[in-house]
């Protein structure tokens, strides 16, 4: 909840919440709480609503005359459309009708949507590469990826061979987890620091660029690095009934449409964080409310 400081400039904001899915049902929820002005479209609305939300009837009527703009955290989409239950492209059309010195906060924005704000003058906050934040939504993003394993796969986690492509705040908790779970794990990372890591939770270290000739021992292939890492060599090395899955934001690490041609199973694992909306939800909003509060703050 904002501090005293804040609270009076709290309730004279109009916080606009476009797009997402049930994690921006407790965004909506929480940010209401602190007396601002909610609009929300382009996520499912639930039956019993949201406390303290109003459901716009189109996009621009939600974003209108907003201060704040708070946009999904999955990757935006390759023709520029945020994650919403419609497509929507946020353009100068769109944003127009925002407050002046408005702010949008998302997860990570792309050259269209900075392009456009920059005309506009309004601010782009990103949080993908907030750490807390990303370590707080880690533990349901890998529940979640726990789960499509076991529904897609034949053996058990315990005592298979699984490659983790990448090291950061998602892939160290997937190896963590993973290792508990009697999994062999071997992290595949360019970073030095990064495969010793892995080594202290009980990973193997591999090189990135010595993927391609261990692939062949691997069960499963998971990858959370968002760049193309994963190529056609590497997935050809992989037994033909390995489970190959991208955890990344777009545009992802693996050729997916390759691997699946070449008959493994082949998976794109987005928007995890769906598994436990309300926890999820929660944490983001941490990360937005301490951006909003400094932006605030900075106003004197």
């Amino acid at each position: 909840m904002p501090g005293d400081n804040n609270s009076e400039k709290w309730k004279s904001l109009k916080i606009a919440i476009l797009g997402g899915d049930a994690r921006e049902q407790e965004i909506a929820r929480l940010a209401a709480t602190t007396g601002a002005s909610v609009t929300v479209y382009g996520f499912p609305w639930p039956d019993t609503r949201v406390a303290g939300a109003t459901l716009a009837t189109t996009a621009k009527d939600c974003l209108r005359d907003a201060d704040f703009c708070l946009m999904p955290i999955p990757g935006i989409a390759m023709d520029g459309s945020i994650f919403a239950d419609e497509k929507i492209i946020p353009r100068e059309d769109l944003l127009s009708v925002m407050a002046d010195g408005a702010h949008i906060i998302l997860g990570k924005a792309d050259e269209g949507l900075k392009n456009a704000a920059h005309r506009l003058g309004i601010g782009i906050h990103e949080y993908e590469h907030d750490q807390e934040l990303m370590l707080l939504r880690a533990p349901a993003i890998v529940e979640a990826a726990i789960r499509i394993i076991i529904e897609n796969t034949a053996i058990t986690i315990h005592n298979s061979n699984i490659c983790v492509v990448g090291q950061g705040n998602i892939g160290s908790v997937l190896t963590r987890s993973l290792v508990a779970l009697g999994a062999h794990v071997t992290v595949a990372a360019r970073n030095p620091v990064q495969r010793a890591a892995a080594y202290t939770l009980g990973a193997e270290g591999l090189p990135l660029d010595r993927l391609a000739e261990a692939a062949s021992g691997f069960d499963m292939l998971m990858s959370t690095v968002p760049a193309p890492v994963v190529t056609r060599q590497i997935i050809d090395e992989l037994p033909e009934t390995a489970l190959v899955m991208d955890l990344s934001a777009p545009p992802g690490g693996v050729d997916l449409d390759y691997a699946g041609s070449t008959g493994r199973k082949a998976l794109w694992a987005r928007a995890l964080g769906r598994r436990a909306p309300v926890t999820v939800g929660g944490s983001q909003w941490t990360g937005i409310f301490k951006i909003i509060s400094g932006l605030l703050e900075g106003q004197g």
